[in-house]
């Protein structure tokens, strides 16, 4: 059945630390959408990894003041989440069909659609980030560029989908159980956050091991299986112009898929940044590494940042004084990969 195209705010003074979140419903089901900032800017709209959300993948690139204040002055934010993954979520009907990673890329059409969206700049996380390169290819006018995260491309290896089919049937059976959220950690996180016997594990492990606690296994499995189903992108990769940075962490388990999917895209138009001890989730596991790569890229569309208090050399004032050297991995941190075809990325 065909649902109208409606948004159901819940409750029309929700807000969540400064953004209102709104229910759009789709083809494929209702999906939440939370906006941040001035909806004349830009938009930039955002998709998670599996069985996480906007608060539990991007609030530590968002709560970085220096990150928020060049993305939050340049843009308006959507912050799009899975079926059955937002705050509060309910779990989903066990008689509602199932879904493909063919029908959430289409999805995003809907809300795109819904809220008047032209083209927009998009940032995805693993699975996320697989959907939002499944839906530039499909629909290459509503893309400025794409900011991907330890992303994939390829159909699953015969080793991610064991992983994934260990997962479902753990859903299955047992929901969020302790033993899906310990392999749920590592696929987000280095060993250095996880922590040992000897030394505990971060903070922000421990808020992602909290917020998964209030996903519903079933919520989750829809998406896993959908990942799981999905079509191999190598052949769309070459036919994407909009321009394409990704971020990944060496300690990732989707290390080698970043390469792979990097190796696949036009040069002229695409950036690998690497980011040494740091698991899937830069975002959130060192989101510092990520702002002077972004305000490089989001310079080629002339945005930057405006002149923040601080005068620190990792968060330059403004285009004219962002140094190239700043770029070599001894100042960052960083292995980049290829810092030459980063800096001359062509319009």
């Amino acid at each position: 059945m065909v649902e109208s195209n409606d948004s159901i705010p819940l409750d029309a003074e929700k807000i969540y630390l400064g953004g209102k979140e709104h229910h759009v419903r789709t083809r494929c089901g209702s999906v939440s959408v939370i906006v941040y900032g001035d909806q004349d800017k830009p938009a930039l709209i955002t998709y998670p990894d599996l069985a996480l959300n906007y608060m539990s993948c991007f609030q530590g690139l968002f709560f970085c003041p220096e990150a928020a204040s060049l993305l939050l002055h340049n843009f308006c934010i959507y912050h799009i989440s899975p079926p059955g993954h937002e705050l509060g979520a309910a779990q989903i009907c066990p008689s509602t069909s199932s879904y493909s990673a063919d029908d959430l890329a289409d999805q995003i059409l809907e809300v795109l659609n819904f809220f008047r969206l032209g083209a927009v700049m998009c940032m995805g996380v693993t699975a996320g980030a697989y959907i939002l390169t499944l839906f530039a290819i499909k629909y290459r006018e509503r893309v400025l560029g794409l900011i991907l995260v330890s992303p994939l491309c390829k159909a699953p290896s015969w080793t991610e989908w064991f992983y994934n089919k260990v997962m479902s049937n753990l859903l299955y059976f047992y929901g969020m159980c302790g033993l899906l959220k310990e392999i749920l950690l590592q696929r987000y996180f280095s060993k250095e956050v996880r922590g040992n016997a000897e030394v505990p594990e971060s903070d922000i492990v421990q808020a992602c091991r909290r917020l998964l606690d209030e996903r519903y296994g079933s919520n989750v499995m829809r998406f896993l299986q959908a990942i799981n189903r999905r079509p191999d992108l190598t052949s769309g990769l070459k036919r994407l112009r909009c321009r394409t940075l990704i971020f990944v962490g060496d300690s990732s388990p989707f290390h080698s898929e970043a390469l792979y999917m990097t190796s696949k895209l036009d040069r002229r138009f695409s950036a690998l940044v690497e980011v040494q001890a740091c698991g899937s989730m830069v975002t959130e596991e060192q989101p510092h590494a990520m702002l002077i790569p972004m305000e490089y890229f989001f310079m080629r569309y002339g945005l930057y940042r405006p002149c923040p208090l601080s005068d620190s050399p990792r968060s330059p004032l403004s285009p004219s004084c962002i140094s190239p050297e700043l770029l070599s991995p001894e100042s960052m941190g960083l292995k980049l990969k290829p810092i030459k075809t980063r800096v001359s990325l062509e319009v």
